[in-house]
């Protein structure tokens, strides 16, 4: 059974009731904060002046913001009415925009100004030009019939666009009739999130999730951390993305703790955020975790009120998970596993894992999920030790995509489990390890290769800070093995110096014929490396020499 059936208001208002005066939301650069009711309040206010514009239940409403203040507030206020909130990635341009407008059925995006070199607000204009001369909340768009409303989450003025204050200050002199009576029609079953899927393959499919789905999910994952309300989380993840929204927001939420907010990933600042709050639990990508135990003023930092927090996105290279673990005293530090699929994780480690577990495995199995690992060929559920595909079935599970029932279909099975298309392996006391991706494999000459295997090798090498392994298309073997390879500052290591040692080490199969060191990987918003990027990189370096 889910630990609760409520919806997200509901919870999130239990919680008010518990420890009004508590701090929910810090953000220490900023010198904001608020409590648990004085954000209750402000979400009220929200979601009021959202059913003024004509928001209502089932109605979809985008978000592509930066990790600023009011993306949290809309959050909560778009649940308290049940709209579905689609979470947009920072890093999308105009075309990857136009096609999330349409494909999920917007009606109202809320925007920031912009991100690194992407104006959002002439992004909007160009893809709907009729704002400039539409009243708000009157537009019609002939390439988004749906879309009624622009909201700008800040303080100015744009043509066309509603505002946030104008939002919060219509919702402060409404009455709360048409709220209490949406709030009482809402299910734990509803659809209240859509979340697009990376995108690093075709096309981006809307990932439909319930309150039931995330609001379960966070409580879980704050359990395998021993969270409790004490407990300072400093979040420098994406909220667009599932581990900054549900192993972040709901995670804290579930356990009536408090979120330390960075808008934009810098390391200088996750430091200070930690020290400055007493931050007891740290989450990031591994990239993140590499950057602030790198940073060369680290040392200058007080990281002893640590104690747990989440590495997870793409795998754990051991190496840094030692760090965490030595260095910024993330003694308890857990890796947790999922897709956006199963809101999203179900397996993670513990903090009463041995610290061995905790390093190399991708730990047990969440609690009401099942999971298992199937033959990739005939399907049939393997035994321990055997590599096949890890799936799981449980209240986790998604409702679908979006408008896509052949690809929900391809997910699915007639039997509940999700496919999640990564490569596993489970030993006999339940405890998992991520292999690599089906399609991420490599094979050569008939010799399956997993990159994850070579990664984890290649960071043992002294003088290598990151690895990432793909396979390059090769006439003779079909494919072999290519590495791109970040150094540790003042690192003189040569590709040949690299191939030399690794040629020593492991199976000259396995052995990477083409090393290419560079300063940075290309990244999706959310911090994944996009590995078909750097195949394509691959091949045109290698056409150049």
């Amino acid at each position: 059974m889910p630990f609760t059936k409520a919806t997200i208001g509901e919870f999130f208002e239990d919680q008010v009731r518990k420890d009004p005066n508590r701090d929910f939301i810090v953000y220490p650069d900023r010198n904001l904060r608020f409590s648990y009711s004085e954000f209750n309040d402000r979400v009220d206010d929200l979601a009021k002046g959202l059913i003024s514009i004509g928001i209502t239940k089932g109605d979809h409403v985008g978000i592509w913001a930066r990790n600023v203040p009011d993306w949290l507030t809309f959050l909560f206020a778009t649940a308290k009415i049940g709209a579905v909130l689609v979470t947009v990635n920072t890093a999308y341009k105009s075309h990857e925009l136009s096609y999330v407008m349409k494909q999920s059925d917007m009606k109202a995006l809320a925007i920031v100004d912009r991100f690194r070199d992407v104006d959002y607000v002439e992004t909007v204009y160009e893809l709907v030009p009729e704002l400039k001369s539409c009243k708000r909340g009157n537009l019609k768009s002939k390439d988004y019939p749906k879309l009624e409303s622009v909201i700008f989450i800040g303080q100015e003025k744009h043509r066309g666009m509603y505002n946030t204050a104008e939002l919060l200050l219509l919702g402060k002199y409404s009455n709360r009739e048409e709220l209490d009576r949406l709030k009482g029609t809402l299910n734990c079953k509803d659809v209240i999130n859509i979340q697009y899927t990376s995108g690093t393959t075709g096309f981006p499919k809307g990932v439909m999730l319930t309150h039931e789905n995330i609001l379960n999910n966070g409580y879980y994952i704050g359990e395998r951390q021993k969270f409790t309300e004490d407990d300072r989380l400093c979040l420098p993840v994406p909220l667009f993305h599932c581990f900054g929204l549900v192993l972040g927001v709901l995670a804290t939420l579930t356990h009536g703790g408090t979120l330390v907010m960075i808008e934009l990933f810098d390391p200088l600042l996750v430091l200070a955020a930690v020290q400055k709050e007493k931050c007891t639990a740290l989450y990031g990508v591994p990239t993140m975790f590499i950057a602030e135990f790198s940073h060369p003023m680290f040392e200058m930092f007080d990281m002893s009120s640590l104690r747990t927090g989440i590495m997870a996105g793409s795998p754990c290279p051991i190496e840094a998970m030692k760090k965490v673990i030595n260095e910024m005293n993330c003694k308890d530090i857990t890796i947790a596993y999922g897709l956006t699929e199963a809101s999203p994780v179900f397996t993670q480690t513990s903090t009463d894992d041995p610290i061995e577990r905790r390093v190399s495995t991708v730990g047990t199995s969440m609690e009401h999920i099942e999971t298992k690992i199937v033959d990739t060929e005939t399907g049939n559920t393997l035994g321990p030790n055997e590599q096949g595909e890890i799936c799981c079935r449980g209240y986790n599970v998604m409702k679908g995509y979006y408008k896509m029932p052949e690809m929900t279909e391809n997910a699915i099975d007639k039997d509940g489990w999700l496919h999640s298309g990564d490569l596993a392996t489970v030993d006999e006391e339940g405890y998992y390890r991520i292999t690599g991706r089906i399609k991420d494999m490599i094979i050569r000459g008939g010799e399956n290769i997993y990159p994850r295997e070579i990664e984890e090798f290649l960071y043992t090498i002294e003088g290598i800070k990151d690895a990432q392994v793909i396979g390059i298309p090769d006439e003779k073997y079909g494919e072999i093995v290519g590495a791109f390879v970040v150094l540790n500052e003042g690192s003189k290591l040569t590709p040949e110096d690299i191939r030399d040692f690794s040629i020593t080490k492991i199976a000259r199969y396995k052995v990477p014929k083409h090393i290419f060191i560079v300063d940075e990987y290309p990244l999706t918003a959310s911090g994944k490396v996009q590995k078909f990027k750097l195949r394509e990189m691959a091949v045109e370096l290698m056409e150049q020499n």
